[in-house]
Protein backbone atom coordinates (compact mmCIF):
# COMPACT_ATOMS: atom_id res chain seq x y z
CA UNK A 1 0.00 0.00 0.00
CA UNK A 2 0.92 3.46 -1.12
CA UNK A 3 -0.02 6.66 1.19
CA UNK A 4 0.44 10.11 0.71
CA UNK A 5 -0.04 12.86 4.03
CA UNK A 6 -1.83 15.98 2.30
CA UNK A 7 -0.84 19.17 4.20
CA UNK A 8 -0.68 22.96 3.99
CA UNK A 9 1.64 26.27 5.63
CA UNK A 10 -1.83 28.62 5.93
CA UNK A 11 -5.63 27.64 6.71
CA UNK A 12 -8.26 27.17 3.83
CA UNK A 13 -4.57 26.13 1.12
CA UNK A 14 -7.00 23.72 -0.65
CA UNK A 15 -6.02 20.22 0.67
CA UNK A 16 -9.28 18.77 1.27
CA UNK A 17 -9.67 19.89 -2.57
CA UNK A 18 -6.34 18.17 -3.57
CA UNK A 19 -7.40 14.82 -1.59
CA UNK A 20 -10.59 15.50 -3.77
CA UNK A 21 -8.92 15.34 -7.25
CA UNK A 22 -5.88 12.64 -6.46
CA UNK A 23 -8.61 10.07 -5.54
CA UNK A 24 -11.16 10.78 -7.90
CA UNK A 25 -7.78 10.07 -10.58
CA UNK A 26 -6.68 7.32 -9.00
CA UNK A 27 -10.18 5.58 -8.68
CA UNK A 28 -10.29 6.04 -12.68
CA UNK A 29 -6.98 4.34 -12.90
CA UNK A 30 -7.79 1.46 -10.93
CA UNK A 31 -6.86 2.28 -7.33
CA UNK A 32 -8.52 1.09 -4.57
CA UNK A 33 -8.30 4.89 -2.63
CA UNK A 34 -8.81 5.30 1.66
CA UNK A 35 -8.62 8.28 3.13
CA UNK A 36 -8.33 9.29 6.70
CA UNK A 37 -7.77 12.57 8.62
CA UNK A 38 -5.42 12.49 11.66
CA UNK A 39 -6.96 15.30 13.38
CA UNK A 40 -10.02 17.33 13.32
CA UNK A 41 -10.04 21.01 14.71
CA UNK A 42 -13.54 21.89 13.51
CA UNK A 43 -15.79 19.17 13.38
CA UNK A 44 -19.77 19.78 13.51
CA UNK A 45 -21.35 18.57 16.55
CA UNK A 46 -24.87 17.58 15.99
CA UNK A 47 -25.54 16.91 19.50
CA UNK A 48 -23.07 16.52 22.26
CA UNK A 49 -20.91 13.21 22.82
CA UNK A 50 -21.14 13.09 19.15
CA UNK A 51 -18.92 15.25 16.17
CA UNK A 52 -18.32 14.31 12.84
CA UNK A 53 -15.87 16.23 10.47
CA UNK A 54 -17.48 17.80 7.47
CA UNK A 55 -14.81 17.75 5.15
CA UNK A 56 -14.39 14.10 6.05
CA UNK A 57 -17.94 12.88 5.36
CA UNK A 58 -17.84 15.06 1.93
CA UNK A 59 -14.73 13.40 0.71
CA UNK A 60 -16.49 9.87 1.88
CA UNK A 61 -19.11 11.03 -0.28
CA UNK A 62 -17.82 12.57 -3.19
CA UNK A 63 -15.63 9.51 -3.15
CA UNK A 64 -17.90 6.41 -2.42
CA UNK A 65 -15.92 5.33 0.08
CA UNK A 66 -17.17 1.98 2.43
CA UNK A 67 -16.28 3.33 6.13
CA UNK A 68 -18.81 5.03 8.16
CA UNK A 69 -17.47 9.19 8.44
CA UNK A 70 -16.73 8.40 11.84
CA UNK A 71 -13.69 5.85 11.36
CA UNK A 72 -12.56 8.44 8.77
CA UNK A 73 -10.93 10.40 11.43
CA UNK A 74 -8.35 9.60 14.13
CA UNK A 75 -8.64 12.38 16.52
CA UNK A 76 -11.82 14.65 17.20
CA UNK A 77 -10.43 18.10 19.20
CA UNK A 78 -13.68 18.07 20.87
CA UNK A 79 -13.92 20.72 23.78
CA UNK A 80 -14.23 17.82 26.26
CA UNK A 81 -10.14 16.85 25.18
CA UNK A 82 -9.42 19.54 25.02
CA UNK A 83 -9.81 20.53 28.40
CA UNK A 84 -9.02 16.73 29.76
CA UNK A 85 -5.31 17.67 27.64
CA UNK A 86 -4.91 20.61 29.14
CA UNK A 87 -2.49 21.91 26.27
CA UNK A 88 -0.39 19.04 26.12
CA UNK A 89 0.04 18.95 30.11
CA UNK A 90 -1.68 15.13 30.00
CA UNK A 91 -0.28 11.91 29.95
CA UNK A 92 -2.82 10.35 27.35
CA UNK A 93 -0.99 9.46 24.29
CA UNK A 94 -3.42 10.61 21.24
CA UNK A 95 -1.13 9.19 18.67
CA UNK A 96 -1.82 6.05 19.47
CA UNK A 97 -5.49 6.61 19.05
CA UNK A 98 -4.39 8.04 15.48
CA UNK A 99 -2.50 4.70 14.49
CA UNK A 100 -5.37 2.33 15.97
CA UNK A 101 -7.78 4.42 13.69
CA UNK A 102 -5.81 4.31 10.66
CA UNK A 103 -4.81 0.91 10.80
CA UNK A 104 -8.58 -0.10 10.88
CA UNK A 105 -9.21 1.82 7.35
CA UNK A 106 -6.24 0.85 5.36
CA UNK A 107 -7.13 -3.32 4.65
CA UNK A 108 -7.26 -3.45 1.22
CA UNK A 109 -6.68 0.13 0.17
CA UNK A 110 -3.68 0.76 -2.65
CA UNK A 111 -3.42 3.99 -1.87
CA UNK A 112 -4.26 6.06 1.05
CA UNK A 113 -5.11 9.78 1.06
CA UNK A 114 -3.94 11.45 4.91
CA UNK A 115 -5.48 14.88 4.70
CA UNK A 116 -3.22 16.74 7.71
CA UNK A 117 -3.42 19.88 9.19
CA UNK A 118 -4.18 23.37 8.41
CA UNK A 119 -0.43 24.57 9.41
CA UNK A 120 2.49 22.54 10.64
CA UNK A 121 2.12 24.28 13.93
CA UNK A 122 -1.66 22.36 14.35
CA UNK A 123 -1.78 19.92 17.37
CA UNK A 124 2.12 20.44 17.85
CA UNK A 125 0.52 21.11 21.72
CA UNK A 126 -0.88 17.35 21.94
CA UNK A 127 1.72 15.60 20.12
CA UNK A 128 -0.30 15.36 16.80
CA UNK A 129 1.76 17.86 14.69
CA UNK A 130 1.70 17.24 10.94
CA UNK A 131 5.76 15.98 11.14
CA UNK A 132 5.29 14.14 14.12
CA UNK A 133 2.15 12.83 12.73
CA UNK A 134 3.72 11.70 9.57
CA UNK A 135 6.82 10.50 11.15
CA UNK A 136 4.58 8.38 13.50
CA UNK A 137 2.59 7.07 10.95
CA UNK A 138 5.60 6.60 8.36
CA UNK A 139 3.96 8.69 5.52
CA UNK A 140 5.36 10.94 2.82
CA UNK A 141 4.13 14.39 2.20
CA UNK A 142 2.89 16.96 0.15
CA UNK A 143 2.28 20.52 1.66
CA UNK A 144 0.05 23.02 -0.46
CA UNK A 145 1.57 26.38 0.11
CA UNK A 146 -1.61 29.27 -0.89
CA UNK A 147 0.16 32.44 -2.33
CA UNK A 148 -0.02 35.40 -0.48
CA UNK A 149 3.08 37.43 -2.59
CA UNK A 150 6.37 35.76 -4.06
CA UNK A 151 8.55 36.14 -0.75
CA UNK A 152 6.10 34.56 1.76
CA UNK A 153 5.60 31.86 -1.11
CA UNK A 154 8.91 30.97 -1.02
CA UNK A 155 9.54 31.29 2.91
CA UNK A 156 6.60 28.86 3.18
CA UNK A 157 8.14 26.27 0.70
CA UNK A 158 11.48 26.39 2.03
CA UNK A 159 10.23 25.95 5.64
CA UNK A 160 8.21 23.07 4.28
CA UNK A 161 11.56 21.68 3.14
CA UNK A 162 13.21 22.35 6.58
CA UNK A 163 10.99 20.65 8.69
CA UNK A 164 9.50 18.08 6.63
CA UNK A 165 12.93 16.68 5.27
CA UNK A 166 13.07 13.79 3.44
CA UNK A 167 9.17 13.12 4.19
CA UNK A 168 8.52 16.02 1.54
CA UNK A 169 7.45 14.65 -2.03
CA UNK A 170 7.08 17.99 -2.74
CA UNK A 171 5.18 22.06 -2.79
CA UNK A 172 1.94 22.44 -4.49
CA UNK A 173 1.91 26.41 -5.03
CA UNK A 174 -2.16 27.19 -4.76
CA UNK A 175 -4.18 30.04 -6.07
CA UNK A 176 -1.57 31.81 -7.92
CA UNK A 177 -1.94 35.05 -9.68
CA UNK A 178 -1.38 35.17 -13.31
CA UNK A 179 0.42 37.88 -13.10
CA UNK A 180 2.50 36.56 -10.83
CA UNK A 181 3.09 32.95 -13.11
CA UNK A 182 5.99 34.57 -15.00
CA UNK A 183 8.51 35.73 -11.98
CA UNK A 184 7.30 32.06 -10.24
CA UNK A 185 7.99 30.14 -13.60
CA UNK A 186 11.11 32.01 -14.64
CA UNK A 187 12.91 33.07 -11.17
CA UNK A 188 10.68 31.80 -7.77
CA UNK A 189 10.20 27.86 -9.21
CA UNK A 190 14.14 27.01 -10.51
CA UNK A 191 15.48 28.83 -7.33
CA UNK A 192 13.41 27.03 -4.91
CA UNK A 193 14.53 23.29 -6.74
CA UNK A 194 17.94 24.16 -6.48
CA UNK A 195 17.49 24.62 -2.76
CA UNK A 196 15.97 21.01 -3.04
CA UNK A 197 12.56 21.95 -2.60
CA UNK A 198 10.80 19.93 -5.31
CA UNK A 199 8.24 21.90 -6.84
CA UNK A 200 4.87 20.08 -8.32
CA UNK A 201 2.87 22.66 -9.35
CA UNK A 202 1.25 25.97 -9.19
CA UNK A 203 -2.42 26.17 -9.67
CA UNK A 204 -3.58 29.11 -11.06
CA UNK A 205 -6.20 31.81 -8.94
CA UNK A 206 -9.92 31.53 -9.91
CA UNK A 207 -12.19 33.76 -8.63
CA UNK A 208 -14.73 31.06 -9.35
CA UNK A 209 -13.46 28.81 -6.50
CA UNK A 210 -13.35 31.23 -4.49
CA UNK A 211 -17.18 31.89 -4.54
CA UNK A 212 -19.44 30.60 -1.68
CA UNK A 213 -23.42 29.49 -2.44
CA UNK A 214 -26.33 31.24 -1.02
CA UNK A 215 -27.08 28.01 0.55
CA UNK A 216 -24.00 28.38 2.29
CA UNK A 217 -24.45 32.18 3.34
CA UNK A 218 -28.11 31.04 4.72
CA UNK A 219 -26.59 28.65 6.61
CA UNK A 220 -23.52 30.83 7.90
CA UNK A 221 -25.71 33.78 8.84
CA UNK A 222 -28.99 31.47 10.03
CA UNK A 223 -30.92 33.17 7.30
CA UNK A 224 -34.47 32.64 6.41
CA UNK A 225 -35.34 32.47 2.55
CA UNK A 226 -37.86 34.45 1.80
CA UNK A 227 -37.96 33.77 -1.82
CA UNK A 228 -36.67 30.92 -4.34
CA UNK A 229 -35.18 28.88 -1.55
CA UNK A 230 -34.44 26.11 -4.62
CA UNK A 231 -31.52 28.38 -5.66
CA UNK A 232 -29.32 27.56 -3.01
CA UNK A 233 -26.42 25.92 -5.07
CA UNK A 234 -26.20 29.54 -6.82
CA UNK A 235 -22.58 31.05 -6.54
CA UNK A 236 -21.57 33.89 -5.62
CA UNK A 237 -18.15 35.70 -6.37
CA UNK A 238 -18.44 39.36 -4.37
CA UNK A 239 -20.32 41.03 -1.95
CA UNK A 240 -21.69 44.20 -1.73
CA UNK A 241 -22.56 46.78 0.96
CA UNK A 242 -25.54 49.04 0.30
CA UNK A 243 -25.64 51.53 3.01
CA UNK A 244 -25.16 54.42 0.68
CA UNK A 245 -28.12 56.31 -1.65
CA UNK A 246 -29.05 54.99 -4.45
CA UNK A 247 -26.92 57.63 -6.56
CA UNK A 248 -23.88 56.05 -5.33
CA UNK A 249 -25.26 52.29 -5.32
CA UNK A 250 -26.26 51.69 -9.01
CA UNK A 251 -22.82 52.68 -10.65
CA UNK A 252 -20.83 50.96 -7.83
CA UNK A 253 -23.33 47.89 -7.87
CA UNK A 254 -22.79 47.40 -11.41
CA UNK A 255 -19.50 47.99 -11.43
CA UNK A 256 -18.32 44.57 -9.55
CA UNK A 257 -18.18 42.27 -12.54
CA UNK A 258 -19.40 38.27 -11.65
CA UNK A 259 -21.63 37.14 -9.71
CA UNK A 260 -22.41 39.15 -6.21
CA UNK A 261 -24.61 39.53 -3.46
CA UNK A 262 -26.11 42.56 -1.95
CA UNK A 263 -26.69 43.06 1.29
CA UNK A 264 -28.51 45.86 2.87
CA UNK A 265 -31.27 47.00 6.09
CA UNK A 266 -34.60 44.95 5.54
CA UNK A 267 -36.02 48.76 5.14
CA UNK A 268 -33.89 50.21 2.36
CA UNK A 269 -36.22 49.23 -0.48
CA UNK A 270 -34.72 51.96 -2.50
CA UNK A 271 -31.54 50.12 -2.44
CA UNK A 272 -33.22 46.69 -3.04
CA UNK A 273 -35.13 47.78 -5.62
CA UNK A 274 -31.79 49.25 -7.47
CA UNK A 275 -29.56 46.09 -7.09
CA UNK A 276 -32.68 44.30 -8.49
CA UNK A 277 -32.58 46.15 -11.79
CA UNK A 278 -28.32 45.20 -12.07
CA UNK A 279 -26.83 41.35 -12.28
CA UNK A 280 -27.26 40.83 -9.00
CA UNK A 281 -27.48 36.99 -7.48
CA UNK A 282 -28.83 37.39 -4.19
CA UNK A 283 -30.04 39.63 -1.97
CA UNK A 284 -29.52 40.08 2.09
CA UNK A 285 -31.85 42.04 3.96
CA UNK A 286 -30.61 42.95 7.82
CA UNK A 287 -32.13 43.91 11.10
CA UNK A 288 -35.14 40.97 10.54
CA UNK A 289 -37.31 43.89 8.87
CA UNK A 290 -39.14 42.24 5.86
CA UNK A 291 -39.10 44.32 2.27
CA UNK A 292 -42.20 45.52 1.06
CA UNK A 293 -44.23 43.01 -0.92
CA UNK A 294 -42.78 45.08 -4.73
CA UNK A 295 -39.48 43.27 -3.83
CA UNK A 296 -40.29 39.80 -3.29
CA UNK A 297 -42.65 40.29 -6.60
CA UNK A 298 -39.66 41.62 -8.33
CA UNK A 299 -36.84 39.09 -6.50
CA UNK A 300 -39.17 36.17 -7.75
CA UNK A 301 -39.64 37.71 -11.48
CA UNK A 302 -35.63 38.61 -11.37
CA UNK A 303 -34.64 34.75 -9.85
CA UNK A 304 -32.86 36.34 -7.24
CA UNK A 305 -33.49 34.26 -3.85
CA UNK A 306 -33.95 36.43 -0.77
CA UNK A 307 -32.70 36.39 2.43
CA UNK A 308 -33.56 38.10 6.09
CA UNK A 309 -31.56 37.86 9.09
CA UNK A 310 -31.36 39.00 12.64
CA UNK A 311 -28.37 40.86 13.11
CA UNK A 312 -27.50 44.57 11.45
CA UNK A 313 -25.50 45.03 8.78
CA UNK A 314 -22.17 45.27 9.94
CA UNK A 315 -22.90 41.69 11.92
CA UNK A 316 -23.47 39.96 8.81
CA UNK A 317 -21.11 41.59 7.09
CA UNK A 318 -18.52 40.37 9.56
CA UNK A 319 -19.85 36.42 9.56
CA UNK A 320 -19.29 36.65 6.08
CA UNK A 321 -15.97 37.64 5.99
CA UNK A 322 -15.05 34.63 7.64
CA UNK A 323 -16.04 32.26 5.25
CA UNK A 324 -15.73 34.48 1.67
CA UNK A 325 -13.01 33.50 -0.19
CA UNK A 326 -11.99 29.79 1.36
CA UNK A 327 -12.30 26.91 -1.04
CA UNK A 328 -15.31 24.62 -0.58
CA UNK A 329 -15.97 22.07 -3.17
CA UNK A 330 -19.45 21.72 -2.11
CA UNK A 331 -20.70 22.11 -5.44
CA UNK A 332 -20.20 19.79 -8.00
CA UNK A 333 -19.23 22.64 -11.24
CA UNK A 334 -16.52 23.89 -8.75
CA UNK A 335 -14.91 20.52 -8.13
CA UNK A 336 -14.96 19.56 -11.82
CA UNK A 337 -13.18 23.02 -12.30
CA UNK A 338 -10.07 21.78 -9.77
CA UNK A 339 -9.76 18.70 -11.09
CA UNK A 340 -8.80 20.24 -14.70
CA UNK A 341 -6.61 23.08 -13.15
CA UNK A 342 -4.78 19.80 -11.26
CA UNK A 343 -4.93 17.95 -14.70
CA UNK A 344 -3.63 21.37 -16.64
CA UNK A 345 -1.00 22.04 -13.74
CA UNK A 346 0.24 19.62 -11.24
CA UNK A 347 3.06 17.19 -12.25
CA UNK A 348 1.09 13.72 -11.35
CA UNK A 349 3.75 11.67 -13.04
CA UNK A 350 6.68 13.19 -10.80
CA UNK A 351 4.32 12.51 -7.55
CA UNK A 352 3.33 8.45 -9.14
CA UNK A 353 7.46 7.99 -9.42
CA UNK A 354 8.17 9.81 -5.87
CA UNK A 355 5.50 7.22 -4.29
CA UNK A 356 6.26 4.25 -6.06
CA UNK A 357 3.07 3.74 -8.25
CA UNK A 358 4.80 4.97 -11.88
Amino acid sequence: MKALYVTSLHTFSGKTAVCLALGRRLQKEGYKVGYFKPLSTEQWQPRPGWAYDEDADFVRRTLGLEEPRENLVGVFLTPALAREMRCGCSDRDLMADVKEAYQRVIPGKDVMLLEGGASLREGISLGLGPVTTAEALDVPALAIVRFRNQVSMADASVAAHLQLGERLLGVLINALPDDARDLFGQVCRPCLEQRGVPMLGSLPLREQLQAISVGELASVLKAEFLVLPDKKDVLIEHLVVGAMSVEQALPRIRRIPGTKVVITGGDRADIQLVALETATHCLILTGHLRPVPEVLRRAEEAGVPVLLVRGNTMEAVQAIETVFGKTRLGQTAKLEQFAALMEEHFDFERLYQALGLA
